[in-house]
Parts: structure tokens; sequence; C-alpha cells
């Protein structure tokens, strides 16, 4: 079933604040003042596509949020409310996103088989590609290996995410370890980011000579991931000690609108290092396992997604930026049709939703069905192996005919038994 609503008023417009929000990729940290070149425009459209993944990690119920069921047996206390595009409802914990609905692609019959975290998280994320005896990468290491700029002065792959940080090399699989994600514990900065007042720039340089010239020995008879991957950190660490200004405090306009809860705060600093030309930004979100309390847990954590994300979606359509970054929200799974005896909902693979909107992606759409009770998938399931098709599609790669090489050999970068969603792609 597909829902479409296309929009012909003035917002496809450049518009002041599209201008305005076009020096956000542009010339971030560049001092540019004064009145705007008639070229901006071009320059916007020219812009490397990015991405950011929302990753709502535990599994968001698809009743709560993009398939709501009321009245059904496994509907929930919720209600369905109507949204900007015609026809079509969302629940009610979601009120902000309802108004943005005309900009979303939403897919209600994804099927996804596995139901534990502990697989199905790395399976969502590496696309599950068939087994050819190699570790796969993330989606965003392979992003970065397809897409992302070598030469780029910001790290490629970012991780956003609360709890600790630091490189996380076994993101990049078999790509190897500059594939690999900088995480940003709490969104903060790598901690010693402000060099001490002693050492100059002189100093500085002598001292990365030295580590550079150890590293050399160090690197004889060792493993070359493990190197690498310490000497990527110490790289991209680098990168953004020259770009502080990136995790400066955010304004109280910004945190009212986005919400000051660590989500709102984590989405923010995503959207800034997106727009400062950060090719690929996972955003992550813990706690969303309901097998207990799901109403109470829902009617919690749902608003602190709905907010940030609305906002998110509307500023960028106003700059422009949605034209050159795709956004994904997703889990590794839904949750039960079912309401467990602890008035929960369990791990649920079987049917579920996910939202996409950005760069080549069709604007208000919801494409897949369930069935009337939301228990199974009544149309056309969707595996992971399909959103990857439909996200290189998106970014301007072709994965029919695009190749890794280990070693020599070649692999596919998705699933060789899917195929691109073609119903979502612009």
């Amino acid at each position: 079933m597909i829902h479409s609503h296309h929009c012909n008023s003035s917002e496809h417009e450049l518009s002041r604040r599209q201008v305005l929000g076009t020096l956000a990729g542009v010339a971030v940290g560049s001092g540019a003042s004064g009145l705007l070149h008639p070229s901006v425009a071009a320059q916007l459209k020219a812009q490397q596509k990015r991405v950011l993944l929302i990753w709502l990690d535990g599994g968001m119920s698809q009743l709560e949020s993009w398939d709501p069921k009321p009245g059904t047996e496994f509907g929930g206390p919720f209600r369905a409310i109507p949204t900007s595009l015609p026809g079509i409802h969302i629940s009610e914990l979601m009120p902000n996103t309802a108004q943005q609905m005309h900009h979303l692609a939403v897919v209600r019959s994804m099927c996804t088989k596995d139901e534990n975290h502990s697989t199905g998280v790395p399976r969502i994320l590496r696309g599950d590609p068939k087994n050819r005896g190699v570790t796969y990468p993330y989606l965003g290491a392979a992003l970065s290996k397809l897409k992302g700029d070598p030469h780029s002065a910001l790290p490629n792959y970012i991780w956003v995410k609360p709890g600790s940080g630091g490189f996380i090399w076994q993101h990049a699989g078999f790509l190897g370890a500059k594939y690999g994600a900088l995480a940003l514990g709490d969104g903060k900065p790598p901690i010693h980011i402000n060099r001490p007042a002693e050492i100059d720039d002189a100093r500085d340089k002598t001292r990365n000579d030295i580590r550079k010239r150890l590293n050399t020995q160090f690197r004889k008879g060792r493993r070359e991931a493990q190197v690498d991957a310490y000497d990527y950190s110490f790289e991209m660490a680098e990168k953004l000690i020259r770009r502080k200004d990136l995790f400066a405090d955010f304004k109280a306009t910004e945190l009212d609108r986005y919400g000051g809860h660590p989500l709102g705060r984590h989405i923010l600093q995503s959207k800034r290092l997106i727009e400062a030309g950060v090719q690929f930004v996972q955003c992550h979100s813990y706690h969303w396992d309901t097998h207990g309390d799901n109403f109470n847990m829902h009617l919690d954590l749902v608003p602190q997604i709905d907010k940030p994300f609305a906002a998110l979606i509307e500023d960028w359509n106003e700059s422009g930026m949605l034209d050159n970054v795709l956004v994904l929200l997703m889990s590794e799974f839904g949750r039960t049709p079912k309401i467990n005896q602890r008035i929960g909902r369990d791990h649920w693979p079987e049917a579920w939703s996910l939202c996409m909107a950005g760069c080549g992606i069709r604007k208000g759409i919801v494409h897949g069905k369930t069935t009337a009770n939301g228990a199974w998938v009544d149309d056309t399931e969707y595996d992971i192996g399909h959103v990857f098709h439909t996200v290189f599609r998106a970014m301007g790669v072709d994965p029919t005919t695009t190749e890794y090489h280990n070693n020599g050999q070649p692999l596919p970068i998705a699933h060789d038994d899917c195929d691109a969603i073609a119903e979502l792609l612009a």
C-alpha cells in the first residue's frame, strides 16, 4: 500500500532561511560574513551527500509509533492521530512528527527474522550480507569507504552515544581500521582535546614525530589492524582539536526546541557535525527494550525522539540541508503485538517499521502494511538487505555494480538476493 503526497508550495524555493542554512555545510568555520553570493544554491546542490542514522537501541514499538492499531486486541491504550499526510495516522505520542509526515518515508513491513540484540544489532547495521568468510562493515564504515572524503578536515564516521567514547575500529570489519567509528561519549569531544599551555606548536610537532617513529618500530611483527587503529585514532583526534568549536555549548533556544534530555542534545550535536561536513553520523539512544511496563515507558521515551526528530526535519527542510542528507530512524526490530504478563512487549522482528527522509528519498510516502491487529506483514516483506540497497541508491552508489575488494576477493556491498525498495526512491 502506497500513500504519497507531493507539495508544490514555496518551500522548494530558496528562501532567506535556506540561503543562511547553506552556510552550515558550505562555510562553517570559514569566517564568511556579509551578503551571500547568488551561486550559493548551486554550491548547496554540489555538496557531498551525508547520512544521519538515529538508532533507538533495544527496539521501539511500531504500535506506539509508526503503525498504531487502536481498538484491536493488541493495540494498547494510545490513540492514532492524523498527520500532515492525508489519510495517514501515527501514534498520539508523536504529535510533532505527525506534522512533518509529508517530508518522510515510512516502511511498515520490515521483517528481519533475528529477535536477539546480540546478533540482531550487527546483522542490521551490517546489512546481513551472505556469509563469505569475512566480517562486513557497519553502514557508517561502508559509506565512509564508498562515499567518504579521505582528505576531509573531519572524521568521516562519528558515533554520538551515551556512555564512554573512543575509536571503535571493529565497525570497519574487513575494510580496515581507517574506516572505523570515532565514538563521542555523551556527545563530548575526546579527552585531552585541549593541549596543555606549556606545549607550543613546535614542541607538539616534535612529540608527534617521535610517536610516529616509535609506531613504525612497534608495527613490526604486529597485526596491521591494531596499529592502524592506534594511528587513526590520533589522526582523528588531531582533526577534532582543530574544530573545538563544534563542541561549544548549545543555546538555550536550541535546547528548548530539541529537548534538554540526552537524546535531544545528541541529535543537536549530530546535526552540528553533519552541517560541518562529517559524512556519516550515527546517533545512539538506549533503553528501548520494554519487556515490562511498555506503555508507561513509551509514554516517557517516544516524546524524547518525537520533539528533536521533528525539529531536525523541519530545520533541515527549511535550510535546504535535507536535499543533501539522508536521515534514517530505526531500531534492530520492533515489539511484539502480544502484551506479556509484565504489561510489556517483547522482541518482534516479524513486522515492524522504520523511517527515512532526505536526499534520494521520496517525500510523503507510507509503504507496506501489517495485518489489522499488527501481528504480521500483510504485504511485501522487506529485510535489512533491501534497506541497504535503498540507502546506497539514494547516496548515488549502484549496489549491483559496485564491489568491495578484500585481498583480491571481490565482495558485493549489499545482499545479492535483495534489491532497493523502488517505491521509496525519488
